[in-house]
């Protein structure tokens, strides 16, 4: 069974080859990696074996690109059974997807389209979810995503929309920090106050990354810089309040020198370290028995939370 603990690493390819070849390498501040299913399904050649022999040295997570929950397609069967069949085989002890849409009429926007914050899409957020969830072997928790508009018809703000989600579908949530912070600074809000209506109880992990300053007033969630201390800031007065819930650090494109790279992780897993332990984890509606929160169950070990063809931007390259 895989426990994930501590500072993760989303898998890119552009630096699978030389994590293989480092894998023997003591490296204590990264403790688990996370991969996007939909780049390894239904594929053979080097990459998956490189995925393989990355299984035997770390623990792994899973981070969808494509249900596109927020769609009005209907959940695709096929992709879902392909999916319960890769979440069983890596033993990932969840599986996370956005809030989104992301499929329209049979096609995919390769990107992570907001939705409306009101009752009518938190419902169906909900009967997606739980349809979804019903699927899976594996327990489901969702990502809030960055916007650049304010959605129409929205009556809800984002941490309230977020909230009625998690607790009317009974899932987890995968709370990116950065996205928290590039939808504040855009919309001139406060993202602790964001943060403070977010189900923090139900984070089973974060992800955190850099942006891109199109404006002096404007950022995109473009994951291809260094987290700015703002961010690191974000996640520690988070992390004071889940406690050591897993991060993961997310780098898509101008991939730095491994160097650059691990010492990012560095200074996430001090931050993690420095944070208080969690308790027992939250119930979901994929989870089944105690223990470590591994696949098929719903609780995370002591020291986590309580609660327990890749996309173009917001972190989906592959």
């Amino acid at each position: 069974m895989s426990t994930v603990d501590g500072v993760g690493l989303g898998l890119r390819f552009a630096f699978l080859d030389e994590l293989v070849e480092r894998s023997g390498d003591p490296l204590p501040a990264l403790r688990w990696l996370e991969c996007h299913p939909e780049n390894y399904m239904r594929r053979g050649g080097r990459f998956p074996a490189g995925l393989t022999r990355l299984r035997e040295r770390w623990p792994f997570a899973t981070h969808g690109l494509s249900m596109s929950l927020g769609g009005v397609d209907p959940l695709d069967g096929e992709y879902l059974r392909t999916l319960r069949g890769f979440l069983d085989e890596v033993q990932s002890p969840w599986h996370s997807d956005h809030l989104c849409v992301s499929i329209a009429h049979g096609r995919a926007s390769h990107d992570l389209l907001s939705m409306s914050f009101n009752e009518e899409l938190v419902r169906h957020l909900v009967a997606r979810i739980r349809q979804a969830q019903d699927r899976l072997s594996t327990p489901l928790a969702v990502e809030n995503v960055s916007y650049y508009a304010l959605p129409p018809d929205s009556d809800l703000d984002e941490g309230d929309f977020v909230s009625a989600v998690c607790a009317e579908a009974d899932c987890l949530l995968m709370l990116d920090v950065n996205n928290v912070y590039v939808n504040a600074f855009n919309h001139g809000q406060d993202a602790r106050a964001i943060l403070t209506k977010m189900p923090l109880e139900r984070v089973v992990q974060m992800h955190v990354a850099g942006h891109f300053y199109e404006e002096p007033d404007f950022i995109l969630d473009t994951h291809d810089t260094a987290i700015v201390d703002p961010v690191y800031e974000l996640l520690e007065w988070t992390l004071a309040r889940t406690g050591r819930v897993p991060v993961l650090l997310e780098r898509d494109s101008e991939i730095p020198a491994w160097d650059d790279l691990y010492a990012e992780l560095v200074r996430l897993d001090a931050l993690w370290r420095a944070a208080p332990e969690r308790g027992r984890a939250p119930r979901s509606r994929g989870a089944r028995g105690t223990g470590a929160l591994t696949r098929n169950t719903g609780r995370l070990p002591a020291g986590q939370a309580d609660d327990a063809g890749g996309m173009l931007r917001h972190g989906n390259t592959p």
